[in-house]
């Protein structure tokens, strides 16, 4: 069952993946591990595929780096549930298959809760108790079930949304 990891206000990308551990520096193969090396040292070996991390306002601001939300889906982040997100960040974490959900839930649940998220509803439900995200739109599901939007235009030569030609 995935679990929450708590973040606060304003995880920048190089909160995520310091610049230092970029995948031309450390390795395409460990960067991952490195993940909030300095504000969270454990999550990168304690992570498990599937688990939410919450986070407070502005997530991901800082730079465009795509490294940032590329460590988390190798680590296989099952989505980042936050009040607001930097755009660019947003759009990369949906570009690469992410769910990306805006609600703050910082004063709700805590580190370790287990959870389930039904994706085409939004609910989180974490026991008995339901929490309403705003559900994924249709061309987002669409590309998150071929793995994000990169692998949806590969597969079909087209963005999920847009008519056939």
């Amino acid at each position: 069952m995935p679990r929450i990891w708590k973040f606060g206000d304003s995880v920048n990308t190089d909160d995520i993946l310091p610049g230092k551990f970029a995948p031309f520096m450390a390795g395409e193969d460990v960067f991952q591990t490195f993940a909030f090396h300095y504000i969270r040292p454990e999550f990168a070996a304690e992570v498990r595929p599937g688990d939410l991390l919450i986070g407070g306002k502005n997530w991901g601001l800082g730079s465009s780096r795509e490294y940032a939300p590329q460590a988390l889906k190798k680590l296989q982040v099952g989505g980042i549930i936050a009040p607001s997100f930097a755009r660019i960040h947003y759009r990369n974490l949906l570009n690469l298959g992410i769910p990306a959900f805006e609600a703050d839930l910082t004063n709700v649940l805590q580190d370790g809760d287990e959870v389930t998220l039904d994706m085409a509803t939004g609910e989180l439900r974490r026991g008995d108790e339901v929490f309403q995200l705003p559900p994924a739109p249709e061309f987002l599901r669409e590309a998150l079930a071929e793995g994000s939007i990169l692998a949806y235009y590969k597969k079909y030569q087209r963005f999920p949304g847009e008519q056939e030609s």
